[in-house]
């Protein structure tokens, strides 16, 4: 099914509806290994996440931790076969599957050396994947960043697209702006005019200082403390944000995923919640589709030892 627009089908805003609401499946298969993070991804999730109401999951993977350290970089079969898994377990529960490159920390630091791993990484993910469900999307890398510039950055994932439509032609495929996948480096990237298949995934994490506050891995140190309480103000910064990204989709007529957004677990869970709920549904309002990060770790709306949703925050994604 497609939408027609000015006399145009347009495969990437039906299915940009269909991901809707979504999770990420985070900290396990882009984990250095499986469980590094001490998180497992369980075929029980897949239930929660479809009882819940949810429509889609993101699942991040570490592929480049996977393949031969020589061409042709071929994945390793059981590391496939496992990734393999857990999509098919998603799509039997008619849940909308977004594929990555994930962690590619390599090619970040040395683009134009790793760019042939990229490559036959996503021929090897192409051809395997080909015969899957149109619900299953492909994206090209996760936050391209550090060394990767634009220039670079748009001749390397204008030929990802390419590699990939020789075996998928209409399949959907997520492109990233640099600079983490944020907003306003979306006015940097250019993609084939004649694919219509295409739609943009940007990341938000926005006041940084309220959502990453006592992150460990960042390298400025953010104090804990600071909430988040839904002034006009507050309010004013996210929506400038979006409504930039708005006016891109318009312009290039490519619909807008926000495929990362959360606040840490150690910011304080009124102001979460507050946060999580106001983003969600001025997205929603700008017809983006969203995939919350994460499931159930530092950011994560379940907790795996309590075994039950974290209501506050369900209920902010949800609108319950």
């Amino acid at each position: 099914m497609s939408i027609i627009t000015n006399g145009e089908e347009q495969n990437a805003a039906y299915w940009n509806a269909r991901i809707g609401r979504g999770v990420n499946m985070g900290n396990m298969l882009e984990a250095p290994r499986e469980g590094a993070w001490f998180a497992r991804l369980k075929e029980s999730y897949f239930d929660l996440i479809k009882q819940a109401g949810f429509d889609s999951v993101r699942i991040p993977v570490r592929w480049s931790a996977h393949v031969s350290e020589e061409a042709p970089y071929a994945i390793d079969p059981a590391f496939f076969k496992r990734v393999e898994q857990a999509v098919d377990q998603a799509l039997e529960r008619d849940l909308v599957v977004i594929l990555n490159v994930h962690h590619f920390h390599e090619f970040m630091e040395d683009p134009e050396a790793h760019e042939d791993r990229l490559f036959e990484i996503w021929k090897q993910l192409a051809e395997h994947y080909k015969g899957h469900p149109e619900s299953l999307i492909f994206e090209v890398l996760n936050e391209p960043t550090n060394k990767v510039t634009p220039e670079i950055w748009n001749r390397i994932q204008n030929k990802t697209i390419q590699l990939i439509r020789e075996t998928n032609p209409e399949r959907i495929l997520f492109v990233a702006p640099l600079g983490w996948n944020r907003i306003h480096h979306l006015r940097n990237l250019k993609l084939p005019s004649n694919d219509r298949n295409l739609i943009a995934s940007v990341h938000f994490y926005e006041p940084f200082n309220f959502t990453h506050q006592g992150a460990r891995w960042v390298k400025q140190d953010i104090p804990v403390g600071t909430k988040w309480m839904g002034t006009a103000a507050e309010k004013a910064e996210m929506t400038e944000d979006l409504d930039a990204a708005v006016r891109w989709s318009k312009k290039h007529n490519i619909p807008i995923n926000v495929g990362e957004f959360g606040a840490y677990s150690k910011a304080d869970m009124e102001s979460r919640a507050r946060w999580t709920d106001f983003l969600t549904r001025e997205m929603e309002k700008r017809d983006m589709s969203w995939n919350y990060w994460e499931f159930c770790s530092s950011f994560g709306v379940y907790d795996p030892d309590e075994n039950r949703w974290r209501k506050p925050l369900l209920d902010a994604l949800l609108n319950n």
